[in-house]
């Protein structure tokens, strides 16, 4: 192994290689690609750095990982994560945390729960990354370390062979080293699955290839933007949000504005509600998944005391179940079984469902193209306010401090996800792009949402941002 690959393990991105493949000596064509460790991979263990998995290598390749495979790319080993994918800091592992690699003066976080991966495509140890979006995970690491970060469109990249966390918003994501990467990963491995029940159909993906064509002739040129209308909006703007993030913003819309582009202020009023929704959800959900660890069917087994009642199976679950998750997972287990009893049901899981609706009603009011999802859904050709793409910071900060970030009883990495949770509620693709670095020089993302299925449009915009970023800086 190389004196570089070595050194970058320290970082706690990698914790384990292919060493065959580490000197990267790949053709042209291949892409050295790491994979987070909730992706399953039958030549490397897959632990979804949990205690409870630390001995399972799989049978199988997940549908990504058999796509990648089948292309000629290199995978170069499994990426850390927070345990099952619970986490915005990449602090809740059983590998321990991933440290930001932007600087080795201060210990940053890498961003959760895609840390390892954006830490790993940040660290030259891999081009590109995959990792997976429940509410965040790939667009926050990417924003702190300063890569670009894809969460595609709800059901476009299958889910088969994806440890779940919350079935209805899990999304496998791309973190690369610049837009292109990402687009050459995400066009080899976005295509239909049958094995995957959350597939969106050939049928669906035509027709919003339709729209997106529509939306893609607006925006061909970095030169001229004339017809793209870019929505920034108001409620993205809380008052957690630090402004060592709102200048780099200001200067990537001015430079839209610069090159043709209509910029207008749009609302989507129920944003304020999503953060509670989504943890209610995403909870509940969770809850239902991991029951299957314990300690019989799956996962780590640990057996009772003697003095035990056995004749309880809750009293021989326990045991495992209590070794083998770590605090943060056996939180929002709880949580979601709570939310899912008879006497919290109505009032938080299906009203949680409820703000989901509303939130989902309100990007489709302010989008031009139309939900291919929605039956009675019209395109808004003639409607001056509706926009292609929405623009908003993707942190409410630059990355945070580990020391920080361990504080007891500190609630504030769960406000991190606030800005990016709407999307995943949604289903729609939203893509964090770097931008200019914060008057600290720590990086700074801007995320460009779309509609459903627009994900190539969001790649396009994402191209021109980064291609102005880059005449900026020379």
């Amino acid at each position: 192994m190389s004196p570089h690959i070595r050194q970058n393990i320290a970082y706690g991105a990698l914790y384990t290689l292919d060493l065959a493949k580490s000197n990267f000596a790949v053709s042209v064509e291949s892409i050295p690609i790491a994979i987070k460790d909730n992706i399953c991979t039958k030549s490397m263990p897959t632990t979804c750095s949990s205690k409870m998995l630390q001995d399972f290598t799989s049978p199988f390749d997940a549908t990504v990982v058999e796509l990648l495979n089948k292309a000629g790319h290199t995978l170069v080993g499994k990426a850390n994560c927070d345990e099952f994918g619970m986490g915005s800091l990449n602090i809740h592992s059983v590998h321990g945390p991933v440290l930001n690699p932007h600087s080795k003066d201060q210990r940053r976080s890498a961003g959760g729960s895609s840390g390892g991966s954006a830490a790993a495509v940040k660290s030259e140890m891999c081009l590109a990354a995959l990792g997976t979006d429940t509410g965040g995970s790939v667009r926050l690491p990417a924003s702190y370390c300063g890569v670009v970060g894809l969460k595609p469109s709800y059901g476009i990249i299958s889910r088969w062979g994806v440890v779940s966390y919350a079935d209805s918003l899990d999304c496998v994501g791309v973190l690369g080293k610049d837009v292109n990467y990402v687009e050459r990963i995400f066009k080899t491995i976005a295509l239909y699955d049958h094995r995957d029940p959350s597939a969106a159909s050939p049928k669906v993906r035509k027709q919003a290839a339709t729209e997106c064509a529509n939306l893609l002739a607006r925006c061909t040129t970095a030169s001229n933007l004339s017809g793209l209308r870019v929505g920034i909006p108001q409620e993205y703007f809380p008052s957690e949000l630090s402004s060592a993030v709102v200048e780099p913003l200001r200067h990537t819309i001015t430079a839209l504005t610069e090159r043709g582009a209509s910029v207008v202020s749009v609302s989507l009023p129920s944003t304020p509600y999503a953060l509670s929704a989504y943890y209610v959800i995403a909870s509940a959900e969770a809850s239902s998944n991991l029951a299957r660890y314990d300690g019989i069917q799956y996962g780590l087994r640990v057996d009772p005391p003697k003095t035990a009642d056995t004749k309880k199976t809750a009293n021989v679950y326990a045991h495992s179940r209590t070794e083998g998750f770590g605090p943060e997972v056996q939180k929002r287990i709880l949580l979601g079984t709570y939310a899912l009893t008879a006497d919290a049901f109505d009032n938080y899981f299906l009203q949680a469902q409820r703000v989901r609706s509303l939130v989902r009603a309100d990007f489709d009011r302010v989008f031009r193209a139309r939900n291919v999802l929605v039956a009675d859904s019209e395109s808004k050709d003639d409607d001056a306010s509706a926009v292609d793409v929405l623009l908003h910071p993707s942190a409410i900060q630059t990355a945070p401090r580990l020391d920080e970030a361990r504080a007891p009883g500190d609630l504030s990495a769960y406000v991190q996800d606030v800005l990016t949770v709407p999307a995943s509620l949604a289903g729609l693709p939203a893509m964090s792009v770097p931008v200019q670095p914060a008057e600290d020089s720590w990086p700074v993302g801007v995320t460009v949402v779309g509609q459903w299925g627009c994900d190539d449009a969001v790649l396009q915009v994402g191209k021109i941002i980064e291609e102005i970023e880059v005449r900026r800086s020379v």
